[in-house]
């Protein structure tokens, strides 16, 4: 057997004394840290109880109507109808969305007239529409469609006559709706030529 270098060190012989002091001071790191423990504890817990309450006692945000299912006052025939374009926004200020939705025939091919319509949906009850801002027999197409901040606003192009192919329109119109008293009111950009210079 070989003997160390090093002198013999008093603390590796442990006696009962010094156990019972190590057991001690741990016992008072332990209490000290209880002691600041529920503190923290009941902090983190009255934030988190905090947010569930505010979550559970604050009403859900109502979903907008979803155009989908929405039969629209636009005879389409056989063809059916197809839904180009939607946006959700609060338009009256209730603080409920409406969905505004542009729809038009199914057309296998060419520009069908389009229509604008707004949709609201009372809790529990279907989708409905209860405003059309353009109707499709005013034989309009519409492009750069939105809805922001309560407006509602689309490029409507149009025809100066029946003898304008219908691929082609020719008339240009910037307009914009919104919610004033009881009614959606329109206010229109200047309108203007789409043809262009040969």
């Amino acid at each position: 057997m070989q003997t160390s270098a090093l002198p013999d060190l008093a603390h590796t012989d442990a006696k009962p004394v010094h156990w019972l002091a190590t057991a001690t001071a741990m016992a008072a790191v332990v209490a000290a840290a209880g002691l600041l423990q529920p503190e923290a504890t009941t902090a983190t817990a009255s934030a988190s109880e905090h947010r569930v309450t505010t979550q559970q006692g604050s009403a859900p945000a109502a979903a907008a109507p979803d155009p989908a299912g929405v039969t629209f006052p636009l005879d389409c025939g056989a063809a059916g109808q197809t839904v180009a374009d939607s946006a959700a926004g609060d338009l009256d200020g209730d603080g409920g969305p409406e969905t505004v939705a542009v729809v038009r025939c199914a057309a296998g091919s060419g520009t069908p007239p389009s229509g604008i319509y707004v949709l609201t949906q009372p809790s529990g009850a279907a989708p409905r529409v209860v405003a059309t801002l353009v109707d499709p027999a005013q034989k309009l197409n519409v492009t750069e469609f939105g809805v922001r901040d309560g407006r509602i606003s689309a490029t409507l192009l149009g025809y100066s006559s029946a003898d304008v192919p219908r691929c082609c329109p020719d008339e240009q119109e910037s307009a914009t709706w919104e919610w004033k008293g009881n009614a959606f009111i329109k206010s229109a950009g200047p309108a203007g030529s789409t043809a262009r210079d040969a």
